[in-house]
């Protein structure tokens, strides 16, 4: 073998054995990395679960798990309280409501992400196509700061849900001509159209007992006009009613202007008082068990698809089952708009309290799982998934996806979906938060069981938030 032979081979042998060393190196440096997540059991998050399952392959070559904790919803905050303050370090990833960034934030729970946006430009652009009102409920603490905390998982909003069996029939459609002078929402552009007192005449018209025509028959059953949350569980009254003092030109204790902002005053303004006595002469009009304090999200949802009522106000997050015929008697009768509003100098005004959650990490999380659940939460804020979480029922905040004409077509209610947007609002961020929802809960619960008047009812809530907020400081 010449010289320059030898040289040759032994050059291809180096360049073989380099190659396999960097093999060998690849293959020590992928790990199996879990990502341990606590959410709430419902479509949103199952759909997520699902597609991670099926679809998701990490950039990273590590063999990425995502190990989920399904909790039901009336459960949630206490198991995920329970589990943060005990010490357990259990989860990684959390999709949280809003309410809780505050405390969980001062906790030492929850971990700024300002420094991994800003590591990547590309991640960086997305965030900020999100619309700002879900952009600021679901990431920032303080509220509409610049401190962010979360990343959109499921985004949601009130909507109006319709028979339109019921609501399109002739001869309902006549009586209501007749009895109100105007036209009986039928369409999904003329529910958008509604104000809360069409929405109290549609209640009062559909009061009709079981045998009395309705759109045709004898009704089966009982039946009701209207329904919405009125439940003292959670939050269930507080994010219909605070819609309604929005509406009215009221306000809400507001966070973004302590320690100037007084709950005294403002939570009992006379514009408060007018828009609770609103919301409690709607509950008239409502199925008996709206004034037993139960009416939560889910039972108004149960009583729409059971075919009792024509009309009901609920989250999106809830509406596959209404349109599934093995959980639904109304599958195939289905209209959708937006929710009510309040008329305010000519404009159909219609600010709400927002729903929806944001993914959030914990701050223990070891820095190759948050490499790993960022690189997931690009994957899931990316056009195509979004795109594929809506049309298998889910939602987006992603301006480039609920901009896309194809977007209204995924789900009967997406056509409400985008001018909802523009009207959400959300309630306080702070630490204080669940003294704040228990004590306001405690108190409508009061006034929707008649064992209160709407007056004495936000005096005590003021009172209550003033003390407690001036005591943390908040008000001064």
């Amino acid at each position: 073998m010449s010289t320059r032979t030898k040289i040759k081979v032994a050059l291809m042998a180096a360049g073989v054995a380099a190659s396999l060393g960097v093999a060998d190196v690849s293959t020590a440096r992928a790990e199996d990395v879990t990502l341990t997540m606590a959410v709430p059991d419902w479509p949103p998050t199952r759909i997520m679960k699902k597609f991670f399952d099926e679809q998701y392959k990490p950039k990273s070559g590590n063999t990425v798990k995502l190990d989920v904790d399904f909790i039901p919803w009336p459960d949630f905050y206490t198991r995920v309280n329970a589990s943060l303050t005990s010490g357990e370090k259990k989860y990684n990833f959390i999709v949280s409501d809003s309410q809780w960034l505050g405390a969980f934030v001062e906790g030492g729970y929850y971990r700024k992400i300002n420094d991994l946006l800003d590591a990547d430009p590309d991640f960086k652009k997305i965030f900020f196509t999100i619309h700002p009102n879900p952009l600021n409920a679901y990431a920032t603490y303080p509220y509409k700061s610049e401190n962010y905390y979360g990343f959109p998982q499921f985004p949601d909003v009130l909507v109006t849900y319709g028979r339109k069996d019921v609501l399109c029939d002739a001869t309902e459609q006549k009586n209501f001509q007749a009895k109100y002078n105007k036209k009986l929402p039928c369409t999904g552009e003329e529910i958008d159209a509604m104000t809360w007192d069409d929405f109290k005449n549609v209640g009062e018209f559909f009061r009709r007992k079981k045998g009395e025509m309705l759109a045709g028959k004898p009704a089966d059953d009982d039946f009701y006009g209207i329904a919405f949350q009125a439940g003292k569980g959670y939050d269930f009254s507080s994010m219909q009613i605070n819609g309604m003092i929005w509406q009215n030109g009221g306000d809400i204790w507001d966070e973004t202007k302590a320690p100037q902002s007084q709950a005294e005053g403002v939570v009992n303004s006379p514009i408060a008082v007018k828009s609770l006595e609103q919301y409690l002469k709607l509950i008239e009009y409502m199925p008996p068990v709206a004034k037993t304090g139960t009416m939560d999200i889910f039972k108004s949802d149960e009583l729409f698809r059971e075919g009792k009522v024509a009309m009901n106000v609920d989250w999106i997050g809830l509406g596959e089952a209404s349109l599934d015929p093995k959980t639904s008697k109304v599958a195939d009768k289905l209209v959708f708009g937006q929710m009510p509003g309040t008329m305010v100098d000519g404009k159909n005004v219609k600010w709400s309290n927002i729903g929806g959650q944001p993914f959030v990490l914990t701050t223990w999380t070891t820095d190759i799982q948050i490499k790993e659940a960022v690189e997931f939460v690009k994957w899931w804020l990316s056009d195509p998934i979004q795109h594929q979480f809506a049309a298998s029922g889910g939602q987006s905040a992603v301006k480039s996806v609920y901009e896309d004409p194809k977007y209204v077509t995924y789900r009967p209610w997406n056509r409400a979906w985008a001018a909802s947007l523009d009207w959400q609002k959300d309630v306080w961020h702070v630490p204080q938060f669940f003294e704040l929802l228990t004590e306001q809960q405690d108190q409508f619960d009061l006034a929707i069981t008649g064992k209160q008047d709407a007056k004495t009812t936000l005096d005590n809530i003021a009172k209550f938030q003033q003390d407690l907020l001036t005591q943390a400081g908040l008000i001064q």
